[in-house]
Formats: C-alpha cells, sequence, structure tokens
C-alpha cells in the first residue's frame, strides 16, 4: 500500500517548522532597538528570550550577553516565551517520533491510529509555540526600551510564526488518518459466500457444457448409416 499522501504531507511541514521554530527561539532578535539616544546611529540592539546583543552596522562588529538595566528579561511576555517554545520543542520531537512509527514508509500498511495520535501532538505543540509569539508582537511596543527609540520586529519573531504555522498544517493533515480508523470501523463485514465454504472443487461452482459432445457424434453416425451406398444404385 502506497502511503497517503496526508502522511507525507505532515511528514515534511513538520521537520521543517521544527528547524524554523528551534533557530527561533535561539536566535536572540525577537526585537530590534535603533536610533538610540545618546548612541550612534549604526547602532542596534537586538532582543531575544535569552539573550541580548548590540550590533554596530558600519564595523559589523557584535557584542552579546548585555545587562539587562530596563528589566527586559522580567516581563510577563518574555517569562511566558521562555517556558512555552521550550516545551512546544520538546513536544515537536515526541510527534514527529510517534508520526514515524505510525506511517511506517517501509511497511505495506501504516498505522493511521497512531499516525492520528502523532498529528494531535504536532498540532498542539504548533499551538504553543504560536501563543508565546503572538503575545510577544502584541506587547512588543509595550515592554520596556531605551526612550525615543525606535522598535521593530526581528527576524526570530518571524521565523516563529512560520514554524508554527508549519506544525500546525502538518498536524492537521497527519490528524487526516482518524478518517481512515472510522471508515475500517464503519464498513460491515460480509460474511464468506456459499461458494468459498464449499470450495473450488464443488459441484456447484464446476463448468457444465450444455452440449453434449457424445451425443452430437452418435447422431453424425447414425446419418452417415442412413445414405445410400453405391452398391445399392
Amino acid at each position: 500500500m502506497r502511503t497517503p499522501t496526508a502522511m507525507i504531507v505532515g511528514l515534511v511541514l513538520c521537520p521543517c517548522g521544527l528547524l524554523l521554530t528551534l533557530t527561533g527561539t535561539l536566535t536572540p532578535n525577537w526585537r530590534q532597538v535603533s536610533f538610540i539616544p545618546d548612541q550612534p546611529a549604526d547602532l542596534i540592539l537586538e532582543q531575544g528570550i535569552w539573550d541580548m546583543c548590540r550590533e554596530r552596522q558600519s564595523s559589523h562588529e557584535r557584542r552579546c550577553g548585555q545587562a539587562d538595566e530596563l528589566g527586559y528579561f522580567e516581563q510577563v511576555p518574555v517569562r511566558v516565551a521562555q517556558g512555552l517554545m521550550p516545551t512546544s520543542l520538546v513536544l515537536t520531537l515526541l510527534g514527529l517520533v510517534v508520526a514515524a512509527l505510525g506511517v511506517r514508509c517501509w511497511r505495506k500498511e501504516p498505522r493511521h491510529l497512531l499516525a492520528g495520535v502523532a498529528g494531535l501532538v504536532l498540532l498542539l505543540s504548533g499551538l504553543l509555540s504560536l501563543v508565546p509569539a503572538s503575545w510577544y508582537t502584541h506587547e512588543l511596543w509595550a515592554l520596556p526600551a531605551p526612550a525615543r527609540s525606535t522598535l521593530v520586529v526581528g527576524y526570530s519573531l518571524v521565523l516563529n510564526y512560520l514554524g508554527s504555522c508549519l506544525e500546525i498544517l502538518g498536524g492537521l493533515a497527519l490528524t487526516l488518518s482518524f478518517h481512515h480508523c472510522c471508515k475500517e470501523r464503519r464498513a460491515p463485514k460480509l460474511p464468506p459466500s456459499a461458494v468459498l465454504e464449499a470450495g473450488p472443487c464443488s459441484a456447484a461452482g464446476a463448468y457444465h457444457n450444455p452440449w453434449d459432445v457424445l451425443e452430437d457424434e452418435q447422431d453424425r453416425q447414425r446419418r452417415r448409416s442412413t445414405l445410400p451406398c453405391d452398391s445399392d444404385l
């Protein structure tokens, strides 16, 4: 049996979502702060959920591990992201392992029930990573930042959005496997036919020729015997 298309889609989208979410979680660029007063014009402050970095665009000099003077890491959206993002990554790994065991591309028949459960786990992991990203975006301009500075969404936040959406779509594709399980349970079990019970060599299933070959040959011989011979003429 060929692997269903929905399972292939799920197994392709979810690892891509995991890679994007992992990159967005680890990189310190959820928010960019630029045009900071009393600082060089080309200085950009990059803020993530684990670290803060300063970069000079002119010289590309980058320094991480900056001190949190404004209490940025103490804010609730940042704390929630620090808790939910690693949880989402662990659930995604668990869901991919269960999905691999359910799809079983090396077997003829996949385990539809196991693949559907994996889809639910991956769907939950995508939602867990989408919630902190959405909350952080909503509170982006409310989080502590230097006065009169410019705030811009960082690429890490965009990667989290993309990864979450891919995990959700892949999880939904795998949950379609539940439909196959429902079809198997609703399918009526037909009783074996009488022909199969009797066997292939039964008289009911034997071939019968309506024409009797021997009788036909006897009629031909009789017709030949009634014809007059040359001696009679």
